[in-house]
Parts: structure tokens; C-alpha cells; sequence
């Protein structure tokens, strides 16, 4: 059984009940005792008992449903939600989430379930604008007491004895933490129910706590609320530091916002989860744009922290560096998931790196000490807006390395070519939109968007090996189109349905194909020693054997299904998520070389958080989440 002796466990190593600090982000052992694997959200595993030889051989060893169900059978008014929770594994014990903001301890080699702790979230409704879902939970040990924390979707931060799954004291006030005042610039009051939660785990640093939130991504009340980031002390539940993401007056920051809007802009919230370098005691959080996501003339200048990575002090909050991945975003260009922590060789240099994957499919790779780009980014010029109320930042940043991860801006090229005839007629479709480079604003034409919201990296984000310095990330190609008018306002949907976040219009192609040729999801691993791609293969056949595409003889298309990565010695594994008519429900082991894959496994559904490993006893277990918008909800346990 591979593997090291050490366990990252929110900033500590466990071994054998005691606590001690690591050298390296990137140390990982039997256990999987945070969201991404550890702090440094490789999503990586020393485990080998299962690999390529043997992965085909794995055996459903349990299933586990979710306790929602039962809240949902006695509640029909309510609507399922998405299971995207990756469980951890520490302390002997699996904790995850569920949709509905329950917390669950399971038994690891059984799926019994230990105890289950409802806060009672669905009761005030939907918890977000999204429904019902959550990603997962955050755990801390003092060595002697092991606390489980929730970040709720109706706006709780929640302390949890981690044997019995009660309220802890003393946290906050009986355990809890108003995350709907406390720290806020404004209270929410009488807030709609749906404007402000958290999906995302928290992120425990040392003996602090940090909390994003995600907040409705339309226009609900003016002002919209800052998504502010906050920390608390991990044993009392005293607030420690409050991270203005959009500056106040007098904050440096404050002038990008031009004629005073960051007094009255809102979001850039931190909605993805987080990451951190336990050692330096360093928080990176990736944040959203702000308030609205594809209209900015009320917002004008580069708006930081808007689309920024930004470095924090973990103690004081106190900001180390920053970096903004776009200036004044018009796209819904969001940064989705944490940015992955890993050491890094370039030519003959040893770089502390960190490297954010993003919508627009770039790598951004950082020493994450200093801020300092491992490669050049260059702001290179981009097309101004058409519309008189805007005004467009002239430049955007673009690394020089890696190269893309996905296909961007004008996409006439990689127009469908299965036949003549289907070419012929998506050419013919374009004369419906206006296409133009990445980062082209949208106009009164139907302006099209690639990669979109819905396409490129995403919340699942990607996995990094520290042993090869190789990153892995999956990807989806899904090319969207909008169009406002000269105010801003959406005109391209019926009267009295102007929102502008959440329902983009798919570019679709002829006969009901895509507009693209494949792959419409796909891999791709990079080399960060290099800053090259050493590969990159589709996620999966896609329908290729459906009657629709079997005579085009394509291979394999890739599916847009949204699922994550998880990382081994021996192999990347993955699945295809839900919600995509041709996605597979198995699990595949893909050897991290090459791409090619070495086995996979039939599953009852198809996988939707990123999965998870850990052993007990010498028995390697991998645990995936399954569950979109309809019951069951479920872990699926695999092993030998």
C-alpha cells in the first residue's frame, strides 16, 4: 500500500493522535480529511492497492443515501436539489453534506450511517438561488476533541462535535454563527431567503476559520450585498478579520472602482471553495464578478477585487498579494474552484507554485509566495463595447504559459464537419450572431461567448500530481450567445424575463447536432515543470455508438457533463457527471502518462462531486456522489 506518513489535516499533520506541522502542501496519507485532499486541493492520493491492472475488478462495497429523502417524502412542495459534495475521510469517520445543508458522520468500511445533524435549512425554502445543493464540510482536531463545520445555505456557520454530531461550546452562540450579520457590511434583514448563502466547505486555516458565500447572480435588490470574505477563531467563533472584496473608501482598491460605484456594487463573492499554504499560513480565495455579470456601465474601471486571486494572511486577513484575472468582467468569467498548491521545477528553478484554472480555459501559475507570474501575462488589447453605456476595459490579461486548456473566441473554424452538409448549414447559422476573439462584450446582435459560463474549467476544478508537477484538468466546450440594448438590459428573451445571469441561450447547430465538431468535453494534463500540454483526450465516447452520430464514425465526442477529478500514484480517475443525454455511468482510471484509459467500473449512476480514496486496515476504498435534481441521492463506496 503506497503512500506517507503524514496526514494534512487543516494545517496539521496526523500521526498516530498527534499534531505536527508539515514542510509541504502537498503531503497526503491514508486519510482524506479536506474537500480537495488537503489544503492544497490537489485532490491527490499516495494510494496504489487499485490501478490500472485491477481497476476493472472493483466491487460496489457499499451505498450509502442521503437523508434528504425523507425530508423530501414528507415535504412533495419541495424540489430536489444536486449532490456535489465530495465527503472527507478523517478520524476514522466519513462526514459529508447534502443538498439541504444537512451534516452526516457514515462508518467508512459499512456506509452505516453514525449520526445525522438537520439545521433545518429547507424549512425557510430554497436555500439559494440555485436550490438546494452543497459541496462539502471543512474538520479541525486540537488532538484531543475533532470539530466538524458547515457552512450553510441559509447563512450558518455551524461547529460540530465530530463523535456525536451536536452543536459545540464554545462556538458562536450554542454552536452557531450568523453568517447573515456578523461581519457584514450590511445585515441582510428582510433579504429575500435565495439572495445569500454557501455552498462551498469552509476553509480551516491553523486556528482560523474562512468563510465565501455565494450570492444570487441577478440583480434582486439594489444595493446587492459584497461578498465579503470572514474569518472566525476556530475554537470560540470570534470573528477574526473581515476581507473587503470590494473596497471601501480610503481602501487601496477603492480608485478601480471609477466614480465612487464600489459604494454601490455588490457580489464578487468568493462562492468556489478555497485553498491554503498551511506553512506560510497564507489563504488564496478566488473570486466572482461583480454585480451584474454581463453588464457593467453602472461598475465602471477594472473593479478589483472582482475576478481576482487574491493572497491573505491567514491570522490577520491582512492581503498579501493579488492578482485580477480580469479587468471589469462583461462574461461571467468567475473564478470556479480553488486554485491547486504545488512545487515546481522551471529550468532548474524550484517554485512554490499556485495554479487557477479558469472558465475562459487558462492555467494562471503564480509563485505563491510573492504573486510573481511564473510565466509572462500580457495585457493584450480586445475589441471595445458597442453599447454607449459601457465602457470595456481596453486590455486583458493572457499568460503566455501554458497554452489554453480549451478552444476560445471565434469558433468558426471548429465548426461541425461530419458531413458537407452539416458544415454548410452551421456556417449558415452564424449569420444569427455576431462572433468575435475572447473577451468580445456583448451588443445589440446576438453576440456569442466561448468558452462560457458553462463551459471551460468549472467548480470541480482540477487535480495537480506533486510528484510529476503535472496538472489535470477537465474541461467542457459549450459556445453561448446573449444580446443587450444600448442600457444594458437583456433583449434577447421574451418581454418581461430581462434577467441576465443564469439564462444564457446555447448556440446550438443544425438538425439538432452542436454547432462544434468534438470534443465537447475533454482532459487535458500539463506539464508545469514545462508550462506545456502533455495531453489532452475526450472524457468519454459521448453517444459515439448512438444511432444519431454511429455512421460518422467519430470516436470518441466527450460529454459536457459536469463531474471532477481525483488524482493517485497510479492514475487519474473520473467519471461523466449527469444532466447530459449520452453520459456514461462509469468510472474510469486513465493512466496519467498518456491518457489512455486502463479500466473502469459500471456505477448506478453517474458521478457528480469529484470523488475521493482513503484505505483502512490496508483496504483501499474510492467513494463517489451521485444525485441531480432528482432522489436518490448517494455515496457509491468501490473496493477490491
Amino acid at each position: 500500500m503506497g503512500g506517507v506518513s503524514g496526514l494534512l489535516v487543516s494545517g496539521c499533520a496526523w500521526r498516530s493522535g498527534r499534531i505536527g506541522i508539515f514542510s509541504s502542501p502537498n503531503k497526503s496519507a491514508d486519510e482524506w480529511p479536506v474537500y480537495g485532499a488537503s489544503n492544497a486541493a490537489t485532490k491527490y492520493s499516495a494510494l496504489d492497492q487499485i490501478d490500472g491492472g485491477n481497476f476493472s475488478e472493483l466491487k460496489i462495497a457499499w451505498e450509502w443515501r442521503s437523508p434528504d429523502e425523507a425530508i423530501l417524502a414528507e415535504n412533495p412542495e419541495l424540489r430536489p436539489g444536486e449532490f456535489q459534495a465530495t465527503p472527507i475521510m478523517v478520524d476514522g469517520r466519513l462526514f459529508t453534506s447534502t443538498a439541504m445543508s444537512q451534516v452526516c458522520a457514515i462508518d467508512p468500511e459499512t456506509g452505516q450511517t453514525l449520526w445525522v445533524y438537520d439545521p433545518g435549512t429547507w424549512k425557510k425554502g430554497l436555500s439559494t438561488s440555485k436550490g438546494f445543493q452543497h459541496r462539502g464540510v471543512a474538520y479541525w482536531s486540537d488532538g484531543e476533541q475533532g470539530r466538524v463545520f458547515i457552512a450553510t445555505g441559509d447563512n450558518r456557520l455551524i461547529a460540530l462535535d465530530a463523535v456525536t454530531g451536536q452543536p459545540v461550546n464554545p462556538f458562536g452562540e450554542g454552536g452557531e454563527i450568523d453568517l447573515g450579520t456578523v461581519g457584514l457590511r450590511e445585515p441582510l434583514g428582510e433579504a429575500p431567503s435565495t439572495l445569500f448563502g454557501t455552498t462551498s466547505p469552509p476553509l480551516i486555516c491553523g486556528e482560523t476559520v474562512v468563510v465565501g458565500q455565494y450570492i444570487n447572480d441577478q440583480v434582486v435588490q439594489t444595493p446587492m450585498p459584497a461578498g465579503d470574505v470572514r474569518a472566525f477563531d476556530v475554537r470560540t467563533g470570534e470573528l477574526k478579520w473581515v476581507f473587503h472584496v470590494i473596497p471601501r473608501r480610503g481602501d487601496p482598491g477603492f480608485e478601480s472602482w471609477e466614480d465612487g460605484s464600489a459604494l454601490r456594487a455588490g457580489n464578487a463573492n468568493v462562492w468556489a471553495p478555497m485553498s491554503a499554504d498551511d506553512v506560510r499560513g497564507i489563504v488564496y480565495i478566488p473570486t466572482s464578478c461583480p454585480t451584474n455579470n454581463f453588464f457593467g456601465g453602472e461598475r465602471p474601471g477594472d473593479n478589483l477585487y472582482g475576478n481576482s486571486l487574491v493572497a491573505l494572511d491567514a491570522e490577520t486577513g491582512n492581503r498579501i498579494w493579488h492578482f485580477q484575472i480580469v479587468h471589469h468582467d462583461l462574461w461571467d468569467y468567475d473564478l470556479p474552484c480553488a486554485p491547486n498548491l504545488i512545487d515546481i521545477s522551471v529550468e532548474g528553478r524550484k517554485i512554490p507554485a499556485i495554479a487557477q484554472v479558469t472558465k475562459q480555459g487558462y492555467c494562471f501559475t503564480f509563485d505563491r509566495r510573492t504573486g510573481e507570474p511564473v510565466w509572462p501575462i500580457e495585457e493584450r488589447e480586445v475589441p471595445a463595447s458597442t453599447i454607449r453605456a459601457e465602457r470595456a476595459s481596453p486590455t486583458q490579461p493572457y499568460p503566455t504559459k501554458p497554452p489554453a486548456f480549451e478552444r476560445q473566441g471565434d469558433f468558426r473554424d471548429e465548426l461541425i464537419d461530419f458531413t458537407p452538409e452539416l458544415r454548410a448549414k452551421a456556417e449558415a447559422l452564424l449569420d444569427n450572431y455576431h462572433i468575435g476573439p475572447l473577451y468580445t462584450p456583448l451588443g445589440e446582435k446576438l453576440t456569442t461567448v466561448f468558452p462560457s459560463w458553462v463551459g471551460g474549467a468549472n467548480w470541480w476544478g482540477a487535480a495537480v500530481d506533486p510528484e510529476a508537477g503535472r496538472l489535470f484538468v477537465p474541461s467542457i466546450s459549450v459556445p453561448v450567445a446573449m444580446a443587450i440594448d444600448q442600457s444594458g438590459e437583456r433583449i434577447d428573451v421574451e418581454e418581461g424575463n430581462h434577467e441576465i445571469a443564469g439564462r444564457t441561450t446555447v448556440v446550438h447547430g443544425p438538425r439538432g447536432y452542436p454547432i462544434l465538431k468534438p470534443p465537447y468535453g475533454k482532459i487535458t494534463a500539463i506539464d508545469l515543470n514545462r508550462g506545456e500540454i502533455d495531453w489532452s483526450r475526450p472524457n468519454g465516447p459521448g453517444g459515439m455508438d448512438h444511432p444519431k452520430y454511429r455512421a460518422f464514425k467519430t470516436g470518441w465526442l466527450g460529454t459536457t457533463a459536469r463531474t471532477g477529478p481525483l488524482l493517485t500514484r497510479t492514475a487519474l480517475i473520473m467519471g461523466e457527471g449527469p444532466h447530459h443525454p449520452f453520459a456514461s455511468k462509469v468510472l474510469r482510471a486513465y493512466d496519467k502518462a498518456s491518457g489512455e484509459v486502463m479500466g473502469e467500473v459500471s456505477l448506478p449512476d453517474n458521478t457528480h462531486g469529484p470523488p475521493m480514496t482513503y484505505a483502512i486496515d490496508g483496504r483501499q476504498f474510492i467513494v463517489c456522489g451521485m444525485g441531480f435534481r432528482k432522489m436518490p441521492h448517494r455515496l457509491v463506496a468501490l473496493t477490491l
